[in-house]
């Protein structure tokens, strides 16, 4: 098969994996990002496989796919904030810190305020109350109407008053 086909179909069978897991199909969803990748891998098909698994519970799972999601382009900031995400999910908070700080200075990553809010939720869980605030802070100043954000600013802000 033409290498430009492989491609086609992948894209295809992204498309139809990501419309599954947009309808809670998520089984359906994970089968049909395996045929694309298996058609072409991409950073953001192995990164999309990884949130299906998480989504079914499947962490470890999850974060082997974004790890090759990063091998396939160092660039993309998604895997390292979802590997970041899956980490807060597993309690191992502090091995989650490093994958959010990498997502932040990834170059490719248009959604920086998911890692900012994600720093946050750690610090706070830590006890580090104004490190948390400065993170909520940073994830508002990129995306004004983040309310999950904004909620645990003044959620925070309140507990210190």
């Amino acid at each position: 098969m033409v290498e430009k086909d492989k491609i086609l179909l992948a894209v295809e069978y992204f498309d139809k994996a990501f419309k599954f897991h947009l309808d809670g199909n998520i089984n359906e969803a994970i089968e049909a990002y395996k045929k694309s990748i298996g058609y072409y891998p991409t950073p953001k098909a192995h990164t999309y496989l990884g949130w299906a698994f998480s989504l079914n519970g499947k962490f470890e799972e999850a974060i082997e796919e974004c790890k090759i999601a990063i091998d396939l382009d160092p660039e993309y900031g998604n895997p390292y904030n979802d590997i970041g995400s899956y980490l807060i999910n597993l309690e191992k908070h502090d091995e989650a810190i490093y994958w959010l700080e990498k997502a932040i200075e990834a170059s490719d990553y248009q959604s920086k305020h998911f890692s900012f809010y994600n720093l946050g939720k750690i610090y706070e869980k830590k006890g580090a109350w104004f490190t948390a605030l400065s993170y909520y802070s940073e994830a508002l100043k990129i995306k004004a109407d983040y309310q999950l954000a904004k909620d645990a600013f003044v959620r925070l802000t309140s507990l210190m008053n």
